[in-house]
């Protein structure tokens, strides 16, 4: 393994520990060991420096699949103390979903965001989507597109749909949901007004997602009250809260299902909170070799680079 091979991986020790609370102990993730191209699941340690490998126990190689199948936690639970367990440090994280038929985000759902823009909180859940082909892992690297000048963070909860919902009811809506992993909205500011106004270019360029370090299961973490962080080049940029939240998870799943089914596997990125770029005085926008840290209590930490585009 070459050493920034071995840099990268030393990261992923870092961004399954610190999220500055006691983690919860379903942390799913998924990885390839090195020299290997097969796809593999896990349970991260709370100390985050090793996993538990569950593809060795009669469980699928998949997350999405996982999810599809259905788990018993309590089952899983009782069974941590048997797993066989690799160094974090000695795999490639993923992101914890290769292939969600869906990727779903809301706009303007937090109260600070709104008000950093000086405008009233929408009356209606903004959505809009991002394509599959803008994930990547939670240490890859974000690619600044030449077509771009002003790209910008947001970290954001991400929920993860854990059984099909159609027309749900709020009441009901968390019975759909596995759990909670964090995402990172890249957004190229100017192609927001190109294209008629319309967000899906200036959202899903190649890279604009990452997502990680892992899935923390909704049974351990209570996601109405979490810290959320993000930090350019080591300074903080964005610190909120998910109580913040216009539209609760709930509320959103409820809206969405009316008229479009979720499947197992899909996503639904939360919104954002203060602190975005574009409404910084001076404006800020990503250079090239910006280092962005994402981070959500509970959940982990993810570090990602702005690399030039490849020839």
């Amino acid at each position: 393994m070459n050493n920034f091979l071995k840099i990268k991986n030393v990261l992923q020790n870092q961004i399954l520990s610190r999220s500055f609370c006691t983690n919860p102990k379903l942390r799913f993730v998924q990885y390839q060991k090195v020299n290997s191209e097969k796809n593999e699941i896990g349970i991260s340690s709370e100390d985050g420096q090793e996993i538990l490998e569950l593809s060795k126990y009669c469980y699928p190689s998949d997350m999405k699949k996982l999810i599809e199948r259905g788990i018993n936690t309590n089952e899983i639970k009782e069974k941590l103390s048997n797993f066989d367990k690799i160094k974090t440090s000695d795999v490639k994280l993923l992101p914890p979903i290769l292939n969600p038929q869906k990727i779903v985000c809301i706009g303007l759902n937090y109260r600070g965001h709104c008000d950093e823009q000086k405008i009233e909180y929408p009356k209606e859940p903004v959505f809009f989507a991002k394509f599959q082909s803008s994930l990547i892992g939670p240490t890859d690297d974000i690619i600044a597109h030449t077509i771009t000048s002003k790209m910008d963070w947001e970290v954001e909860l991400a929920v993860v749909i854990g059984s099909k919902a159609s027309k749900v009811k709020r009441e009901n809506a968390m019975d759909h949901v596995f759990g909670y992993t964090i995402a990172q909205d890249i957004t190229a500011r100017e192609w927001q007004k190109k294209n008629g106004g319309q967000w899906l270019i200036s959202k899903s360029m190649d890279t604009f997602c990452p997502l990680g370090p892992c899935i923390a299961h909704k049974s351990e973490l209570d996601a109405s009250d979490l810290t959320i962080k993000c930090s350019v080049n080591g300074e903080i940029k964005q610190c909120g809260k998910t109580s913040e939240f216009i539209f609760p998870i709930d509320d959103i799943i409820s809206r969405l299902t009316q008229s479009i089914t979720l499947l197992p596997g899909d996503l639904i990125l939360t919104g954002t909170c203060s602190g975005v770029g574009v409404f910084r005085n001076p404006r800020e926008f990503l250079r090239i070799g910006d280092v962005i840290e994402s981070e959500i209590e509970g959940i982990g930490k993810m570090i990602n680079t702005i690399v030039c585009p490849s020839l």
